[in-house]
């Protein structure tokens, strides 16, 4: 008896991946701040810069403005984050509660490899302020913080925090540009210190200041 006829294989959807590649594009513009708060942007543009279609462009802006990375009008008009104070001391709040929580749990995971790992990662913070990169400069600030949060294996809190470092981007970037410091705020060392240490007490109130006290300059 013949085997019966195999099921032709599937093709791949073509707009299915440029949406995702446009999607992970542009969410990391926005995160590290490389688009400036209230930059508006089209279908269009985005289409151009990326090589695709709209269709895809439009679906990756439609998941993007359900994360809150982006802003879409009644009119289709997109936009990136321009917050308010409220929102900004909101969004500060929720790092304040959940990023020590986190390097909390990570701390008996920490190991001197890690430390080492974090220390090259601040050592670059601190090149990009030199450089007064703004776009470094939030860009290695969060993966410094993503690389100590891993360690707590907890990753729906890291994906909720993300969302919020994801709406915060551009603020970060109007931040450094409001402050244009050459010294770098010394919290980072003093995260380092206290995971040297396996202070916890300490890594929180490091973690919180870090945090929290940078976007309090947009807010007073």
């Amino acid at each position: 008896m013949a085997a019966p006829p195999r099921p032709a294989p599937r093709l791949a959807d073509p707009n299915a991946a440029a949406h995702e590649r446009v999607y992970r594009s542009l969410r990391q513009q926005v995160m590290h701040g490389e688009l400036a708060p209230g930059q508006a942007l089209t279908l269009r543009g985005l289409a151009g810069q990326f090589g695709v279609s709209m269709t895809p462009v439009r679906e990756a802006a439609r998941r993007l403005a359900a994360e809150g990375a982006l802003t879409i009008s009644s009119s289709g008009r997109i936009t990136t984050p321009d917050l308010t104070p409220e929102r900004i001391e909101e969004l500060a709040a929720i790092r304040a509660l959940m990023e020590p929580e986190m390097a909390s749990r990570a701390l008996p995971r920490v190991h001197f490899a890690l430390i080492d790992r974090l220390a090259a990662i601040d050592a670059a913070n601190q090149e990009a302020v030199m450089n007064q990169d703004a776009v470094a400069y939030v860009r290695s600030n969060l993966e410094f913080h993503r690389t100590l949060y891993l360690r707590a294996q907890t990753p729906a809190m890291l994906a909720m925090i993300e969302t919020v470092w994801l709406q915060l981007g551009p603020t970060m970037r109007a931040l450094y540009q409001k402050v244009r410091r050459r010294d770098l705020p010394q919290h980072h060392r003093l995260i380092l210190a206290a995971l040297r240490a396996g202070d916890e007490p300490g890594l929180r109130l490091a973690v919180r200041t870090d945090v929290t006290q940078g976007l309090r300059h947009l807010i007073s």
